[in-house]
């Protein structure tokens, strides 16, 4: 099932989106609950896989009747995102760095702000005063759909939901100045996401998905997830021994080689510029530079 939120009529709704048809559960008048209202609360309803079983499709809308937004518009804790999880990522930057690329033992974690969540076509801001290099990182990204804690490699699969794109946005001068990644990764605008999140029965395999970023319909950067160190049920399984992971949650798992700052020379976005990203079997991510 391909879901996301939308605004109509100045009002948030669920949408369940389908062949280009957009269906807005909240608008039928059996469907009275929050939970239509709210991806965030949805997916943490207790009856949720029944709610979404027995749904019929109506309040069929056109894409020009509603404004799509984030799936999860803001999301209840901070995106958790893993660094240097693709290997030719991890040697453009030691190359731009000098150094020799090695991987990773464990993986590397760091967050986004959940305040800088935008949704597709919703402008990027460009403010030389804040960063003059704004970088692309196109990301696959999990959805919780179960809370849980020490989860064992093969039940990860029951506690992921959904999957989604992630632009990790980051602004590197910010990045490199500060020596840690938190306020580069989490200016206004920084995290764009969607269009839609898929739920996990649809994606038949998430580590054979290609995965694609264009600026002005140059591509930058072109990848597969089975590129990635660690896999999908290692990272959850592994954050998850210290932390419990809640319903809700957004983990980006990595971006592959091909951004701006390892360019010879270097690139970054500008005001103007449109960057998209896609994913195989979710869609595509449009944003403009403003």
């Amino acid at each position: 099932m391909r879901l996301g939120t939308c605004l109509h009529h100045n009002e948030h709704y669920v949408f369940i989106e389908r062949e280009g048809h957009y269906y807005l559960p909240a608008l039928v008048a059996e469907n009275t609950g929050d939970e239509w209202r709210s991806l965030q609360t949805l997916i943490a309803h207790p009856q949720r896989d029944s709610l979404l079983s027995a749904l019929e499709l109506s309040a069929d809308m056109q894409v020009d009747d509603i404004t799509l937004l984030a799936p999860l518009p803001r999301p209840n804790k901070n995106i958790i995102c893993m660094g240097l999880n693709y290997f030719d990522h991890i040697a453009e930057a030691a190359d731009f760095a000098g150094r020799n690329a090695k991987k990773p033992t464990a993986p590397i974690v760091f967050t986004k702000s959940n305040a800088c969540v935008i949704g597709p076509d919703s402008p990027i801001p460009d403010d030389p005063e804040v960063s003059e290099q704004l970088d692309w990182e196109v990301e696959l990204a999990i959805i919780i759909g179960k809370t849980g804690k020490k989860i064992p490699l093969d039940k990860v699969h029951e506690h992921i939901f959904a999957y989604t794109i992630v632009n990790d946005i980051s602004a590197r001068d910010l990045q490199f100045a500060h020596k840690q990644f938190y306020i580069g990764k989490s200016i206004d605008g920084g995290c764009p996401m969607g269009p839609v999140m898929v739920t996990s029965d649809e994606i038949a395999d998430p580590q054979a998905l290609a995965l694609t970023c264009r600026v002005n319909g140059v591509e930058k950067q072109a990848g597969s997830t089975a590129q990635m160190i660690f896999d999908i049920p290692s990272i959850v399984s592994i954050l998850s021994r210290s932390m419990t992971l809640e319903a809700g949650d957004v983990i980006a798992t990595g971006t592959p080689d091909g951004v701006g700052f390892a360019r010879k020379p270097p690139e970054f976005l500008r005001s103007g510029d449109v960057v998209e990203c896609e994913i195989e079997s979710i869609g595509i991510l449009r944003n403009p530079v403003v």
